[in-house]
């Protein structure tokens, strides 16, 4: 399992950067969207990406660490693979929502649109209407990332806020604060924006011999 290995570093330039927000927020002033999330919301079609993922709980402490890879494919389609500490697939295919937990051999599938409203999915997937469902509240800079907060309009999401940062114009981390105090923390490398990525990724098959909780929105289907 691989740590998130700048977690340190990355706890002082987040707390710079929410101190930040704070001051625009308490400021009461209208703010612009910096160039970097609006290319990231309307330029970018597909994003592929290694991934570090850390937990850490309610008193600041790293509670879970994994890693995998993620893949993105506008609009609506991603797959998010767990390889470490255990292998788990969230694939995303425009219909549906299906994850794959391979040690206990069960898929569970739900339709996409319940499952992802006003989720910070919706960020990734680029949905159309991704910022009916989010308010953009403020942005900041902070040793060389570009960082900008959203928050749910919807209250019964279970997070309160995610936290995008880019640097160089890509994105670089992702920080979801949920209801329970606690924080997530992803952080990205590897990154390649607008590349060739096989459409066959986001397509998911039962496999054989695996249990299928749920049932599959198959209404838009040809």
């Amino acid at each position: 399992m691989r740590p998130f290995r700048d977690f340190a570093r990355f706890s002082r330039h987040a707390a710079c950067a929410l101190s930040m927000f704070a001051a625009a927020a308490s400021a009461g002033s209208a703010v612009d969207m910096p160039p970097e999330v609006e290319h990231f919301l309307d330029g970018v079609q597909t994003l592929s990406a290694a991934f570090d993922q850390t937990l850490i709980d309610a008193d600041g402490l790293q509670a879970e660490a994994s890693s995998g890879t993620l893949d993105i494919a506008r609009p609506g389609r991603f797959r998010w693979v767990y390889r470490e500490p255990y292998e788990q697939w969230l694939v995303a295919d425009g219909r549906n929502v299906w994850s794959y937990d391979v040690d206990l051999e069960q898929v569970t599938v739900k339709p996409q649109a319940t499952a992802l409203a006003n989720t910070p999915a919706l960020l990734l997937g680029g949905a159309d209407d991704v910022l009916a469902e989010f308010d953009f509240i403020a942005s900041a800079e902070n040793d060389g990332l570009t960082w900008a907060r959203f928050a749910p309009r919807s209250g019964d999401n279970g997070f309160r806020h995610v936290d995008l940062a880019f640097r160089d114009g890509t994105l670089a981390r992702m920080v979801f604060y949920d209801n329970l105090d606690q924080t997530t923390v992803i952080a990205l490398t590897d990154v390649v924006v607008n590349g060739d990525v096989d459409d066959g990724l986001f397509t998911f098959e039962v496999p054989e011999g695996v249990d299928l909780v749920g049932t599959p929105d198959d209404s838009r289907y040809p």
